[in-house]
């Protein structure tokens, strides 16, 4: 897709089975499994690297085979999870688990969400290590896995560095580059003009540290993908919190009528799974659902 077309590239942040297959309803052609949204729906906890390679990958295989054919998916691999070799082997877990493109970020193995204040990021020459040997990897694996070198350093040490990781990253094989938590839309601008000709990636969370971007501001700026990291988290939170708070002060839920169980169970592959079963010769749904 990025070396075909000259669209913007739009992945809805997913997080579990039922925001990627709703995202796949809606009719996206590609999708984001986050990691802040992959640790609090299936730790519970916070975004501050906590998620292991097993919970990542395990996630991330779940959501890119729901659909066979279905969108290319975009995971976070957060900083690789630990130095050259263990960076070699997530992106092999990621590459077997079906994943189309991750990115692999500089902070500190003690990481934190990137719209969070004190993040601490690693040496270049650290960083460095972690793509060369994902970049083994992919060749190793001969998997055309799209890299996206992630840079945090804006906050603790500027644009000018940021810049200056990119451009060696680009120069090392990465296919596609990510600066993390802009402080304005002209420093956006800037980034994409610093690195013309290279595909790069917005990363937009609305009430974030970074000013909300559109779809469109990303298209005329020039960006080639934009992700919504939090794009079904946090409304699913609101919306959750919400419902449960009207079931404690009314005893209702209040769900509106055309939400039905069959309803969320046909969102979820009901039909296809009716399917199967009758064309193996099953009579499982013989009366209907």
């Amino acid at each position: 897709m990025i070396k075909e077309t000259n669209e913007l590239i739009v992945c809805p942040g997913v997080y579990d089975g039922l925001s990627a297959r709703t995202a796949i309803e809606v009719g996206f052609d590609s999708l984001y499994m986050t990691g802040a949204g992959t640790s609090a729906s299936r730790l519970g906890m916070a975004d501050l690297g906590l998620a292991t390679l097993h919970d990542m990958r395990a996630q991330a295989e779940m959501i890119c085979n729901l659909k066979p054919h279905g969108p290319p998916v975009i995971a976070d691999m957060d900083t690789g999870y630990g130095g050259a070799m263990m960076v070699y082997r997530a992106v092999c877990e990621y590459v077997r688990a079906g994943v189309a493109g991750f990115h692999l970020e500089d902070q500190v193995l003690e990481k934190r969400c990137g719209h969070l204040k004190g993040k601490a990021v690693a040496s270049r020459e650290e960083w460095y290590i972690r793509i060369r040997a994902a970049l083994q990897a992919k060749a190793n694996l001969g998997s055309d896995i799209v890299l996206i070198a992630r840079t945090d350093a804006l906050q603790q040490l500027g644009y000018d560095e940021c810049i200056a990781r990119l451009k060696t990253a680009r120069d090392l094989g990465c296919d596609v580059g990510l600066l993390e938590g802009f402080t304005s839309k002209e420093q956006a601008r800037r980034c994409v003009k610093d690195l013309q000709g290279w595909p790069l990636l917005l990363n937009s969370v609305e009430n974030g540290a970074s000013p909300l971007i559109t779809v469109s501001e990303a298209r005329d700026m020039g960006f080639r993908l934009m992700i919504f990291s939090f794009a079904s988290i946090a409304p699913a939170y609101q919306a959750i919190r919400a419902t449960f708070q009207k079931l404690k002060d009314e005893g209702i839920i209040g769900t509106k009528g055309e939400i039905t169980p069959r309803k969320i169970f046909e969102v979820c592959g009901l039909d296809d799974l009716a399917e199967i079963d009758m064309n193996s010769g099953g009579s499982s749904f013989k009366e209907g659902v």
